[in-house]
């Protein structure tokens, strides 16, 4: 399997706010916070990056697909629901998510957008992550802090 990794830095703002360096020239930061009142909603929560990835994860794989089978798209609408609710133990989670895509493509090409609806879901890493469930493993090292 060919490895391709990589790797994100989060910077700590305070409160909950955090900016994230991608590690790619010329991408700018992305500011996460957690709504108020538990943050100050400086940025979208982490619950709704993940639903922002694997909806255009869909969609590009999608357009990736289309285009492929010469599809002209003229337009693509994408939409996430999800849905929070609270664990045995009271935490919330994510348990699902529903990502509506609306391709506007020409009547002619609609039997080439049927073939490719049921292929691209396949080659969508993130959504497929997801619902394989990504393994996490946590390291928890104290930084040194200066005396004084």
């Amino acid at each position: 399997m060919e490895d391709r990794s990589f790797s994100l830095k989060l910077d700590y703002r305070g409160g909950y706010t955090f900016g994230v360096d991608f590690g790619m020239p010329g991408a700018p930061e992305l500011i996460l916070d957690e709504p108020v009142p538990v943050g100050g909603g400086a940025g979208p929560a982490a619950s709704r990056v993940l639903a922002a990835a694997a909806a255009q994860c869909l969609a590009s794989s999608l357009i990736f697909c289309l285009r492929k089978a010469r599809v002209e798209l003229r337009d693509l609408g994408v939409e996430v629901d999800v849905s929070l609710e609270r664990n045995e133990k009271g935490r919330l989670r994510i348990p699902g998510m529903k990502v509506r895509l609306a391709p506007a493509v020409a009547p002619e090409d609609r039997e080439r957008l049927e073939r490719c609806g049921a292929l691209f879901e396949d080659f969508c890493i993130v959504t497929q992550s997801i619902r394989k469930g990504i393994d996490v493993s946590v390291e928890l090292t104290p930084a040194a802090v200066p005396a004084g």
